[in-house]
């Protein structure tokens, strides 16, 4: 399958997917899905491949090819500051079954993949998806194109539109340190679905505009991460999270 990433880059499916453990940094928040443990790897990792990369106020996701091959090596995609309208969300078509496939580039060239804007989270974050913007939503059931685990890139209509994360808790952690191994609990998936929401807009404008139910939101949230005694660690990671906001807003 050929289609293109931005509005200068074809690639085509390989069938070789990365077999790298996804890591869902919520601090980002980004999907970081790279054979890199720290900075100085990254940096290596840019300097010996091409593609998309991230500048200084660019809003560009990452997506990198190896200089020889041309075959995706990694790609950090960051999640948007906006979650979409519940109502919209549901609009989203039925997701067809994903296509197992690395990717390849066409040509060996630096070239510019605009961030998403807006996602959709279901309440029990069975999924996160993210979405160049919502009229997506009104088009056809993009195709799905697995790059790693449960990491797929949306097509439609010859053009990549967005991306997803199947089960974002069980990849969850923070910075570049690999996810816990064992599988998340159910209340961790609900607490993650609230924090999302709550650091993202519109909610977080009621949180820094210091609106009441904005506050008692984001306080019971932190309370029960707090005292949530299951999944232990990632509950560690979303009460820091949470934690931050209040010590950014609290006045």
């Amino acid at each position: 399958m050929k289609f293109s990433m931005g509005e200068t880059m074809e690639v085509e499916t390989t069938g070789r997917p990365l077999t790298f453990t996804p890591r869902f940094d919520i601090t980002g928040p980004q999907v970081i899905v790279a054979g890199y443990a720290d900075p100085a790897g990254r940096e290596r990792l840019i300097g010996t491949s091409f593609g998309s990369m991230q500048w200084l106020w660019s809003d560009t996701d990452e997506v990198r090819f190896a200089a020889d091959t041309r075959e995706l090596i990694g790609v950090t995609l960051h999640v948007p500051l906006k979650s979409a309208p519940a109502q919209i969300c549901r609009m989203r078509p039925n997701g067809l079954p994903p296509q197992l496939g690395g990717l390849r580039a066409a040509t060996a060239e630096e070239f510019a993949l605009l961030q998403t804007t807006a996602f959709c989270c279901t309440s029990d974050a069975a999924e996160l998806m993210c979405l160049k913007d919502l009229d997506v939503l009104e088009g056809p059931a993009p195709a799905r194109i697995g790059i790693a685990s449960d990491v797929c890139l949306l097509v439609q209509e010859g053009a990549m539109v967005g991306w997803s994360l199947s089960d974002p808790a069980r990849y969850l952690t923070d910075g570049f340190a690999d996810p816990d191994t064992g599988p998340p609990a159910a209340v961790t998936r609900l607490r993650l679905a609230e924090c999302l929401a709550l650091v993202s807009e519109p909610l977080v404008d009621g949180v820094m505009d210091g609106e009441p139910g904005a506050w008692r939101s984001l306080r019971a949230v932190e309370r029960a991460l707090g005292e949530q005694r299951e999944d232990r660690s990632r509950a560690d990671v979303l009460h820091r999270l949470v934690s931050r906001l209040i010590e950014d807003y609290e006045s």
